[in-house]
């Protein structure tokens, strides 16, 4: 199945996409979040759809599609997991997961504006597979991690390279920032991706290639992340795991190249669609 959650900011209903087009999926009664996750929601849902398919209102093309996810518990974002990424920042290949959190806050749609935060010169993009947990997580075996995880979706993880490298303290204060973390547009669940591991991503500005790269480069793949995060913390039904990009991002070229307003990203990973943001001023 692929989810989505569609309508005004905060209004959101949920919605399924199928080969027929998108449907609103509202009176099964439940949004996607811990809750939906944690009771066996997928199934439910699944079983529900078969018999009401069709009663369920198609959603017009053009719609505004929200997070797939309804705000989770945690967003965990694994740095330089890509060997071309840590090069190209000049930074050594970790020996562990490189973990840093994101704020809930900057969860947003897949095609929302890109709000450039007020005193910013270096926001940057970064395009990254995201894991959604599906059950409850605490010292998982790398052979049994994916037992739980839902599904996966497309991500685009902003970054203000001033407020995470120059200013002292932890990456957060540059991740974090309001919608800096698009989402979707759907979550596709684990059985619509045959090989997580060996999975094509890309990003675009302004119609330029900038990011091309594969998951199969992962210097930590999807299971060895997972059964790491729980070593240290329960992971939740819902919860986001943001893996890493790949070559390609501002702070890698020389010179560096940051947006600016007005600039318009793409980007899409195989089986997990494609989003698109334009960059605003914040005011």
């Amino acid at each position: 199945m692929k989810l989505i959650r569609f309508g005004l900011p905060g209004e959101e209903k949920a919605g399924l996409v199928t080969d027929a087009g998108m449907f609103d999926v509202s009176a099964f009664g439940e949004d996607y979040g811990e809750k939906f996750f944690a009771t066996n929601g997928l199934t439910r849902l699944a079983a529900w759809f078969a018999q009401h398919a069709g009663e369920c209102p198609q959603v017009p093309a053009g719609t505004r599609l929200g997070a797939p996810i309804q705000r989770p518990s945690k967003i965990i974002c694994i740095g330089l997991n890509y060997a071309d990424h840590a090069r190209e920042t000049n930074a050594a290949i970790p020996a562990e997961p490189i973990v840093f959190f994101k704020s809930t806050t900057a969860l947003v749609g897949p095609n929302d504006n890109l709000v450039i935060p007020r005193n910013s010169e270096k926001t940057d993009w970064e395009v990254e597979l995201v894991v959604v947990i599906g059950k409850k997580a605490t010292y998982v075996e790398e052979k049994d991690a994916l037992d739980y995880v839902a599904g996966y979706c497309l991500h685009n993880d902003y970054s203000e390279r001033a407020f995470q490298i120059e200013r002292g303290g932890q990456w957060v204060k540059g991740k974090s920032c309001d919608t800096f973390a698009p989402l979707g547009p759907w979550m596709a669940t684990k059985d619509e991706i045959a090989d997580v591991n060996n999975l094509r991503l890309w990003l675009t500005v302004n119609g330029q290639k900038m990011q091309d790269g594969n998951t199969s480069n992962f210097i930590f793949n999807v299971q060895y992340v997972v059964s790491y995060l729980s070593q240290f913390m329960t992971l939740l039904p819902g919860d986001m795991i943001s893996t890493g990009t790949p070559a390609g991002v501002g702070l890698g070229m020389n010179p560096q190249v940051y947006l600016k307003a007005g600039d318009v990203i793409e980007l899409g990973i195989d089986g997990l669609g494609t989003s698109k943001q334009t960059a605003v001023a914040y005011k």
